[in-house]
């Protein structure tokens, strides 16, 4: 069973930059999409970004795209999501997920139920 760590989190100021990880065990990365997401308080989860398993593919939200970079480095099961110019909206817990089987809908569309493994999630909070 592929397991997944978050990591990165914490107290940034508005403009500021953070790094989240995830890291995985139990299992091979490189076989998995991967989709970050993050739910605000009294929000509903919502998709950030994703990769494919080859890393050829990335897909972002509206709000986060041009701030955020997904990248992946498969021989160290890890997957990163560097945020930059984060705004006080940012504010969120985060979540990596794993597809084992992603279609292009589970790309374009953040499909959560195509998403099997998950974190538990890092918090992140932007605030000055």
């Amino acid at each position: 069973q592929l397991q997944l760590v978050e990591s990165g989190g914490g107290l940034v100021q508005p403009g500021g930059s953070l790094r989240l990880t995830c890291t995985a065990s139990g299992g091979s990365l490189a076989d998995y999409a991967i989709g970050w997401f993050r739910q605000a308080p009294g929000k509903e989860r919502e998709g950030v970004s994703c990769i494919s398993s080859s890393g050829k593919s990335t897909n972002y939200g509206p709000d986060v795209r041009d701030r955020f970079t997904i990248s992946r480095d498969n021989a160290k099961n890890t997957v990163y999501l560097e945020m930059s110019n984060l705004f006080p909206v940012d504010t969120a817990i985060y979540y990596c997920a794993a597809a084992r089987s992603p279609t292009v809908a589970t790309m374009m569309f953040f499909m959560e139920d195509d998403y099997g493994s998950w974190g538990q999630g890092t918090q992140v909070t932007v605030s000055s």
